[in-house]
């Protein structure tokens, strides 16, 4: 079935079905709708991953669809930073109106690694400081920027090593108030060998298992940025435009980044990112490369359509107060997990807004079998996790409670057969 696709994938499907003791074969969807999607066999699922987190209004949301459809119409692709369409400009506004400063500059790119590239570019462009300060438990993409600055699983990094850049530092990121001294400590210390330009960091663990920091985390980042005089960079492609249920975690935190990524739900599903930056650092582009500026782009790069798709998407967000709901839907469903999993085998039910793990006992041999028990159940949900333990599930902003009070029901039953596909 799948025989043209990279072996990598085939091989990984295979130690989890050796590891778990169950089915891992893949399901293909055909067609999705809101939160359901249905695969070539006409069986109809919740989806509560929303494509990575990154379908933040669901399948096929009409207003984007509009959106796509208009634009199509018009101009599908302009001459990205020489001729720029008219959907670019309106969203580069519009993005950097979400940044808390007046003044703020914005790079467009297809994927949150884009997003991420730019920035780490930008750092070191403002500072002059080739090192990178990244976390332990982070996951920031896979091109080879970002990859260098993955601190989620070492096999990531490892077998391309040799090509990545060496500047890269990690530091220990804080689950619990008690962890907190250490890590700041260590960013300390690595700021003070004058060699880093930016800390970067994801405001809540996204892949990493949706660990949310103890209060005083991100302030302390921006204060030993501030005394270090690098850049705080926010990757809030996960956390951000409402998934955590605020447009921005940093920001809510308290805390303005001097660059802040987003990328995966910004277009509603169709590829489009952007590093969004305050207007001193971004100023670098032009004053450190001397006379023309330095260049980051693509030829894909704020395509009219997917700006038109983003531009939808950050409209239906506000008009619907979807972040503010996702608070909301997300405290509650936290809640209603942790009561009646309790005793299940589950550790912790943690997250915000509407990005939840539950951390399961039995480590990720459990974890993955849970996942096929769910999907027999009708719930598409994933692992995460440094080690794999951690159901992530991160449904459309919109989605109906009373589907999430059905998986609750049905991760009941899964956990008391013993988190097995029976």
């Amino acid at each position: 079935m799948l025989a043209a696709e990279s072996p990598a994938f085939e091989a990984r499907r295979g130690k989890r079905a050796a590891d778990s003791g169950s089915d891992q074969a893949p399901i293909v969807y055909a067609r999705g709708s809101g939160a359901n999607v249905i695969d070539v066999d006409d069986n109809r699922y919740v989806d509560l991953t929303a494509g990575f987190g990154a379908l933040l209004l669901g399948h096929r949301p009409p207003a984007v669809a509009r959106a796509l459809a208009k634009q199509e119409k018009a101009l599908w692709l302009a001459l990205g930073d020489v001729y720029p369409s008219e959907p670019k400009i309106e969203l580069s506004l519009a993005l950097a109106a979400l940044f808390p400063e007046q003044g703020a500059r914005v790079m467009l790119g297809l994927s949150g690694a884009d997003a991420i590239t730019a920035a780490m570019k930008t750092a070191v462009l403002a500072t002059g400081r080739p090192r990178v300060l990244a976390f332990e438990g982070a996951y920031h993409g896979l091109s080879y920027a970002p990859l260098a600055a993955c601190g989620l699983h070492p096999s990531f990094r490892e077998p391309f090593e040799a090509q990545l850049a060496r500047g890269v530092t990690f530091a220990p990121y804080p689950g619990q108030a008690s962890e907190l001294d250490r890590s700041l400590s260590a960013v300390r210390a690595e700021l003070r060998r004058g060699e880093t330009g930016a800390v970067l960091v994801e405001p809540i663990l996204g892949r990493g298992g949706c660990v949310v920091p103890p209060a005083g985390f991100l302030a302390g980042l921006r204060a030993a940025c501030d005394e270090a005089g690098a850049l705080l960079i926010a990757d809030e492609i996960w956390t951000g435009l409402g998934r955590s249920g605020a447009w921005l975690a940093s920001v809510d935190a308290g805390v303005t980044p001097d660059v802040v990524c987003l990328g995966k739900g910004l277009g509603g599903g169709v590829a489009i990112s952007a590093c969004v930056g305050r207007e001193e650092a971004m100023r670098a582009w032009d004053a450190r490369a001397g006379g023309g500026g330095a260049i980051h782009t693509a030829t894909h790069f704020g395509a009219p359509t997917a700006c038109a798709a983003a531009l939808a998407t950050l409209a239906e967000l506000r008009t619907g107060r979807l972040p503010l709901r996702a608070n909301r839907v997300g405290a509650r469903w936290t809640r209603d997990l942790a009561r009646e999993l309790q005793g299940g085998g589950v550790v912790e039910v943690r997250g915000r807004g509407l990005m939840i793990g539950v951390e399961l006992e039995g480590g990720a041999a459990r974890a993955l079998a849970a996942t096929r028990a769910l999907l027999r159940e009708g719930y598409i949900v994933l692992t995460g996790g440094a080690r794999g333990d951690v159901l992530t599930l991160t449904p459309p902003l919109t989605i109906d409670e009373a589907l999430l009070a059905g998986f609750t029901r049905a991760m009941k039953r899964v956990l008391a057969r013993g988190g097995c596909d029976a």
